[in-house]
């Protein structure tokens, strides 16, 4: 059996290591993180309300998240019908979780919704989501690669 082979066996049988869930969140992150610090950056710079600011906020990490994969799996040589598919199928469940738990920590934090791009307080709140959301996203990655889904129908295309 060759490593390739062994490795999505491994996935299949619940066998994921916390290496690869923390690559798999990283990979998430990045994308997250630039859509999301994207939409602060302009929704609080043009003074817009918190929802529209973090819909835009979400809507971007979304995107970018999605985007990461989908180039990916594009350079592998699939089509664009198939890499969207997969794109969805690895990120939709890791970047929800993701951003519900970023979300969660900047509406919660005291005046960080109402901060400015020049406050410390912005930028550790929204450094701070990432983190937390980090160390609560990897867990469930972990388990998700284990069953064969999340990153896992990626790695069929690197």
């Amino acid at each position: 059996m060759d490593h390739t082979a062994h490795e999505h066996e491994k996935h299949a049988h619940g066998a994921a290591s916390w290496g690869t869930a923390v690559k798999a969140t990283l990979h998430c992150l990045t994308g997250c993180a630039i859509g999301e610090i994207l939409g602060m950056v302009i929704g609080t710079s043009l003074g817009w309300a918190n929802v529209p600011t973090m819909v835009l906020a979400i809507g971007l990490a979304f995107l970018f998240g999605y985007s990461f994969t989908l180039f990916a799996v594009l350079r592998s040589g699939l089509g664009l019908r198939a890499a969207v598919k997969i794109a969805l199928a690895a990120d939709t469940v890791s970047i929800a979780v993701m951003e519900f738990v970023d979300n969660a920590i900047i509406a919660l934090t005291p005046g960080a919704m109402d901060a400015h791009l020049s406050d410390g307080l912005f930028w550790s709140a929204l450094l701070g989501g990432f983190a937390v959301a980090f160390l609560i996203t990897t867990p469930v990655n972990k388990w998700m690669i284990g069953r064969g889904r999340g990153h896992a129908v990626v790695h069929a295309h690197h």
